[in-house]
């Protein structure tokens, strides 16, 4: 499998949607937290780390 933009986004984006969806059907916390704090948090975060996911193995393939 080769990890494209599309590719990758939608698996960024899969993850999120599942972790929402999880936290939903939990009932932890009120649905409008999950979606106007966490959601977006989650995306931000994986974001980051996908941004310093990519640049490390980048560093790593280039040494």
């Amino acid at each position: 499998m080769e990890f494209n933009l599309p590719v990758t986004a939608a698996a960024l984006l899969g993850i999120v949607a599942l972790g929402t969806v999880a936290l939903i059907a939990m009932e932890f916390m009120a649905t409008s937290t999950v979606l106007m704090m966490v959601t977006p948090a989650m995306l931000v975060f994986g974001a980051i780390a996908l941004f310093l996911g990519v640049k490390h193995g980048e560093y790593r393939a280039a040494r």
